[in-house]
């Protein structure tokens, strides 16, 4: 079996673990914990008849000015960056967080999580840009979260 580690990143209240809990246990909790350090979970999926397990690493909420260490995302084939699509700094940030992890993860692919979008109308969902690593996610109504993370798998494994 394959194995590949993948991380989530992104702000602090981002939504990080709640989609990782939607994605392994199809379930939402609307309280707020706030994760420290890194929680690692593990999924087993079949990706084009090749059994993959991601090894899931959740990453306590950074931001531009208060890094993660660097040891965490050493090893990691994939990332899955998280912005609430209701804060535009979180949104502002990614670059950042995108550019740091490419920086020790050369060769990594990543897909972007504008999350929370329960939250918006839909006319403020038509203002994302969204394709094929761009997702609108919702973590409380399961909204393209298997997709994101199917996507991501796919293009490790490609």
């Amino acid at each position: 079996m394959i194995r590949k580690k993948i991380l989530l990143l992104g702000d602090f209240n981002v939504g990080k673990t709640s989609l990782i809990r939607r994605y392994i246990d199809d379930a939402f909790d609307d309280r707020y914990l706030t994760t420290i350090g890194v929680k690692i979970s593990k999924k087993l999926l079949v990706v084009d008849r090749i059994e993959c397990e991601l090894i899931i690493w959740d990453v306590e909420g950074s931001t531009p000015q208060k890094k993660i260490p660097e040891s965490y995302m050493h090893g990691a084939e994939g990332a899955i960056f998280v912005a609430d699509c209701n804060r535009e700094d979180t949104i502002l940030d990614l670059e950042s967080h995108i550019q740091r992890f490419l920086s020790l993860n050369r060769a990594a692919k990543y897909v972007i999580a504008y999350n929370k979008s329960d939250l918006l109308t839909e006319k403020q969902k038509e203002n994302f840009p969204l394709g094929k690593n761009r997702f609108l996610t919702s973590a409380k109504e399961g909204l393209n979260v298997n997709r994101l993370f199917l996507s991501l798998a796919k293009d490790i494994l490609s």
